[in-house]
């Protein structure tokens, strides 16, 4: 409750109910309060209206005008008088409550504290119980409020203009990134669009390329139907190119042999003349007791129940040659020496034999060598036969059969 009796003496006009008029306060009141109170846009349609035109004037002079009008009662303070009680009938509602200057200064101190002077100030001001003291207190808070609120203003707007200046930095930064992203996306679409066209072409040459490769087999299969007897014909040369293989390598066994036969006949003709020489020496020496002479005798070979592998010779022959060895009690056995036969059951066919029987007119090089140097290995008896004819076999089956 106030204490009435520890209040300073008031004014008579602040001891009545009725709130006091703009024009009716202290000309120390009317600047802050117009400053405050009303925002310049308002206050300059106030004045335009009041006026009846467009105001002309900046807004310092509407401010200093409009502060010296609200000293009197006039069309203008009578508008601002009905405009701050409309903006701020709420803070007026709140502030009726208080009874005497004590509660009034209260709600004053309460709303600087919490930075919402301007209805209040004018709340303040115009409520009955508002003393000079208060007025003047409100005042001083007013100004340094203004102050602050000036030095907060620069500082707010040295971060505006620093935020702005980085906000057009990042702006430029942004358009320049959206630069090179759209030319980077037009790269990529130009090269995505190349890629279609050649992935089209090289889908175009596909198809060119299989509708060629069905055409040229549809054709090469009339061809075939057209041309008679195509695959004996393909089979004769097939036979024709084993022939000349077979040759080729008949030629090259012949030329072997030969060279052995050279050689055999430079080693017997050395011989000869180591013969004449040894004689010519002996004519001359006195005569000795005659050497003892080794007679090495070939001596024949029972067929009888004996293996006998005859490689090579004529396919048309093999019925005769296994007449001619069974006829001798022998049991026979063929090998073409690699032509059709598979060449790796030779060495199986040699182990099996008894006597080996190799025509050489008619076996493949590769399998001469290896009759020869499986016989040689293992010592087994083998006649190499030159001529594959019938009687060449007869004749070789003669020597050897007693």
């Amino acid at each position: 409750m106030c204490d009435k009796h520890q209040l300073p003496a008031a004014p008579a006009e602040a001891q009545t109910s009725r709130r006091r008029r703009i024009w009716e306060l202290g000309h120390t009141c009317h600047c802050p309060l117009v400053g405050v109170g009303l925002p310049l846009a308002v206050l300059r349609k106030l004045v335009g209206k009041i006026t009846g035109g467009k105001v002309l004037a900046d807004d310092y002079e509407i401010h200093v005008g409009t502060v010296s009008e609200c000293g009197t009662r006039n069309k203008l303070s009578e508008a601002v008088q009905k405009e701050l009680e409309r903006r701020y009938a709420a803070v007026l509602l709140r502030f009726r409550a208080a009874k005497c200057s004590e509660q009034l200064a209260e709600l004053w101190r309460a709303a600087v504290a919490n930075g919402d002077v301007a209805g209040a100030f004018w709340a303040g001001l115009t409520h009955p119980r508002c003393t000079t003291e208060l007025e003047e207190r409100m005042c001083r808070d007013l100004h340094m409020i203004q102050h602050q609120a000036g030095a907060c203003v620069r500082a707010d707007l040295n971060r505006f203009n620093s935020t702005l200046e980085e906000n057009t930095r990042q702006a430029r930064e942004i358009v320049r990134l959206q630069q090179r992203s759209a030319a980077v996306q037009l790269e990529r679409t130009a090269e995505q669009e190349q890629q279609a066209s050649q992935l089209m072409q090289l889908r175009a040459q596909l198809v060119g390329r299989d509708s060629i490769i069905d055409s040229l087999r549809s054709e090469l299969e009339q061809l075939r139907s057209s041309i008679p007897g195509l695959e004996t014909r393909e089979r004769l040369a097939q036979r024709l190119s084993q022939t000349d293989e077979r040759e080729r390598l008949l030629r090259n066994q012949v030329a072997e042999l030969r060279r052995e036969l050279n050689l055999a006949q430079a080693q017997l003709q050395a011989q000869a003349q180591d013969a004449t020489l040894n004689a010519a020496l002996a004519a001359e020496a006195p005569p000795q007791a005659p050497p003892v002479v080794e007679h090495i005798m070939k001596m024949p070979v029972s067929l009888n129940e004996r293996s006998v592998l005859c490689v090579g010779g004529r396919s048309g022959n093999v019925a005769t040659y296994r007449a001619l060895i069974e006829r001798v009690g022998a049991q026979f056995a063929h090998h073409d020496g690699g032509l059709e036969d598979n060449a790796n059951k030779l060495e199986a066919s040699l182990a099996a034999a008894d006597l080996v029987i190799c025509q050489t007119g008619c076996i493949s090089h590769s399998a001469y060598w290896r009759v020869k140097d499986f016989c040689k290995r293992t010592g087994k008896r083998c006649v190499f036969i030159d001529n594959p004819s019938i009687s060449s076999l007869q004749r070789g089956l003669e020597e050897l059969t007693p």
